[in-house]
């Protein structure tokens, strides 16, 4: 399977951090005096925090701006990606594989550019990528391929050659229908992990388990 260029999502992915999003949706309301129902977290597991932010104003009733809204969630979380958020094993070794052998990477993500920033910084690899796109910035969410074909279109190598690497069961759909070969990345938030393999060409449950897959005659066929 060649490749030539890699998307990576962070959270779930990249970086250990998908216990922030677990209960910041009930957590912001409950901030606000408001009772959030039962199904809230899971429901913004498939959103943006921008699409998080409508929901929050159609079923809530929030009158603040989306802006308004994402900033104060932001804000909760902000010191998370600064000073604890960690990389998951394996990480930091696979992309300084990949960047040897000139793979092109970029990083598409739900999460806020300043927030990825602050994490990658910290952790040392935001020099692996050549650009962060976000969801936020694209004006779409991952259940819609826009935020794939634009980082695909910055990194200008073949789809079939474009590997995603992601955790998310409703962004692995969204990719897979959109033609890219995808690499599903176990992580414990991820309900459906089972439906993730199934719909995966490759699936790994640690980053280092792609030591087994790259070796130096497949990489330098571009192959992995």
């Amino acid at each position: 399977m060649r490749i030539e260029g890699a998307i990576f999502d962070l959270d779930g992915t990249l970086m250990d951090s998908m216990f922030i999003w677990d209960n910041i949706g009930s957590e912001y309301l409950l901030s606000r005096g408001i009772t959030p129902r039962e199904d809230l977290n899971q429901t913004f597991k498939n959103m943006s925090l921008y699409q998080a932010a409508l929901y929050y104003q159609s079923e809530y009733g929030l009158a603040e701006s989306t802006d308004e809204i994402v900033n104060g969630v932001n804000q909760r979380i902000e010191h998370l990606y600064q000073n604890e958020v960690p990389v998951k094993k394996g990480v930091p070794e696979l992309l300084y594989r990949l960047e040897t052998h000139g793979i092109k990477m970029c990083i598409a993500t739900a999460t806020d550019r300043h927030l990825a920033e602050a994490a990658l910084i910290r952790n040392n690899i935001r020099r692996y990528f050549g650009e962060i796109f976000t969801c936020h910035s694209i004006g779409h969410g991952k259940d819609e391929p826009h935020i794939f074909l634009t980082a695909l279109d910055y990194l200008k190598t073949p789809k079939s050659a474009t590997w995603i690497f992601e955790d998310a069961l409703y962004a692995v759909k969204t990719a897979k229908n959109s033609g890219f070969p995808i690499v599903g990345i176990y992580d414990t938030s991820e309900n459906y992990a089972d439906q993730v393999k199934a719909l995966s060409d490759l699936y790994i449950h640690s980053f280092e388990e792609m030591e087994g897959y790259l070796n130096e005659e497949s990489i330098d066929d571009r192959r992995i």
